[in-house]
């Protein structure tokens, strides 16, 4: 139920920019340049999917040929990126909801099939900036934000509050959002060995259209962790992730092309890094609506 709570909670942060809208509708008083703007922008909404069927396996267990006596496996994963954006003047405020859930089964011809997550996650943030200067086509001042970020069904499921302030680039035709902050997380996965981090943090939105229907885009973050309240074995040291995908149009507000997903980093009590590598092809729905 305090997973639920948190989620509502993150979820209602999101409609706040409602409310603020609301307030410049009825100050009629305002020029009309000064009235604030609220998209709901669906960055997306897809599915990454990719197949290998094998079969007569068994008959093959012999063969040089790898592709004969190769495993079957399905690999397939669900996407929801989604915000609401409110400008007005200076000020940019973002509230996102992000979730992704994958899972890649296992069909060898002489076992039982198996099945592993490759992404769980549920991502609900708040991210406020305000342009102090402008020049060639940038947007460039103080940023703050908050996330709140967990799990479906890891297990243990995790739990962390994150809160960020430093300065960033954006709204720019290209670069969305570049941003470099401080970083303070709060850890509660386990309650036996709830953590606070401090560290700092470089992210990035970034898409280019290459021509009429074809866009080529990129966003990740990485983080590198400078103090703990304690040491956990399992509490990341440095941490980056990376998305770069071409969505090429089919029809109306849906896409497809291939993408590539990479995830690398070091735990305190681990002596290697550990790294995931995802290749394959997106089905996507894309979209902006203007509220206000």
């Amino acid at each position: 139920m305090m997973v639920l709570g948190r989620f509502v909670l993150g979820v209602g942060i999101m409609l706040l920019p409602g409310v603020v809208c609301a307030a410049d509708v009825a100050d009629t008083s305002d020029a009309a340049e000064n009235k604030g703007s609220l998209t709901f922008n669906v960055r997306r909404i897809g599915l990454d999917w990719s197949r290998t069927t094998v079969t007569h396996a068994a008959e093959y267990v012999d063969s040089p040929i790898q592709a004969l006596k190769a495993t079957s496996q399905d690999y397939i994963k669900g996407i929801g990126d989604m915000a609401l954006e409110y400008r007005k003047n200076k000020l940019k405020w973002d509230n996102s909801l992000f979730m992704e859930y994958g899972e890649t089964r296992l069909k060898p011809y002489d076992g039982p099939s198996t099945s592993d997550e490759n992404a769980d996650k549920i991502l609900v943030s708040s991210d406020l900036s305000y342009a102090r200067w402008e020049f060639g086509g940038f947007k460039f001042g103080p940023t703050v934000g908050a996330q709140y970020e967990t799990e479906f069904v890891g297990h243990p499921r995790q739990e962390l509050m994150r809160g960020n302030a430093g300065i960033s680039l954006f709204d720019h035709p290209v670069i969305k959002n570049l941003y470099l902050a401080g970083l303070y997380e709060y850890d509660f996965t386990n309650a036996a060995t709830d953590n606070s981090k401090y560290g700092a943090e470089f992210g990035w939105r970034v898409e280019y259209q290459i021509r009429d229907g074809v866009k080529l885009s990129t966003n990740g973050y990485y983080r590198e962790y400078l103090g703990y309240s304690r040491y956990v074995s399992t509490d990341l040291e440095r941490d980056l992730n990376a998305v770069l995908r071409l969505d090429t149009n089919l029809w109306g507000n849906f896409t497809m092309g291939p993408y590539v997903q990479y995830r690398l980093a070091l735990a305190r009590g681990a002596d290697v890094y550990g790294s995931n590598f995802i290749m394959g092809i997106s089905f996507n729905y894309m979209t902006r609506l203007g509220l206000l």
